[in-house]
């Protein structure tokens, strides 16, 4: 019976702290990209524009119906069969569209929700005001959707940050791919896999705090 070795564990930060800022770096840029489609699907179901609300209830279905492995696997793997197009997509960006779809999905809800929220006699104020329904949601009624959706928002974030250790699937050199190439060369899978999982917790930990403070500070005037 093998014995937790403690100097490994404490080898393996070093290693795996220099996979951060690639693991960060997903997170973000698909987060980012999944709001601002997540913003135009919520804007379409909210008026209800013709045709496209259908089209967006159907991107929404599929991409919160079915596993996000798989929905990584078609963009790499499939993709490329049907769009030779994409034959050069590499795996870092495929799991970066892969993630700002998926999570797209769960954005658009939250917003739309949001929006919802919002008394409906603004809306009448501002049209009072002559503002266009332009002018309405950009400046009234999308400030206050973002600070409602705030905390279901950054729970997505959260998600993503987990959910790029799906990457290493692509062979995305991150920190998980990195702790499982360290667990199969030395076969210590308890201390890589638990080195991992101490690099997440602390990340979204450290990510919780701020978003306290952004809540915080977006709730002060209410």
């Amino acid at each position: 019976m093998s014995t937790f070795d403690i100097d490994y564990t404490l080898g393996i930060f070093p290693i795996l702290f220099k996979y951060i800022d690639i693991t960060i770096s997903m997170a973000v840029i698909s987060a980012a990209i999944a709001l601002i489609i997540a913003i135009l699907i919520a804007v379409i179901t909210t008026y209800k524009i013709k045709l496209l609300t259908q089209l967006c209830d159907l991107y929404i279905s599929f991409f919160r119906g079915t596993p996000l492995l798989v929905q990584l696997y078609l963009l790499y793997f499939g993709l490329p069969q049907i769009l030779p197009i994409f034959s050069n997509l590499d795996a870092y960006t495929a799991s970066i569209a892969g993630l700002a779809l998926h999570f797209s999905a769960y954005m658009a809800e939250s917003i739309r929700g949001a929006i919802s929220s919002i008394d409906k006699g603004q809306f009448e104020a501002a049209n009072s005001l002559g503002m266009t329904r332009t002018q309405t949601f950009s400046y009234i009624v999308l400030p206050q959707a973002i600070r409602v959706a705030i905390p279901s928002l950054m729970n997505n974030f959260i998600d993503i940050i987990k959910s790029t250790s799906l990457a290493f699937t692509l062979g995305v050199p991150e920190i998980m791919a990195k702790a499982q190439i360290e667990a199969s060369s030395s076969y210590k899978y308890f201390e890589s896999f638990l080195a991992v999982a101490i690099v997440y917790w602390v990340i979204v930990v450290t990510f919780t705090y701020f978003q306290r403070k952004v809540e915080t500070r977006l709730n002060k005037a209410y």
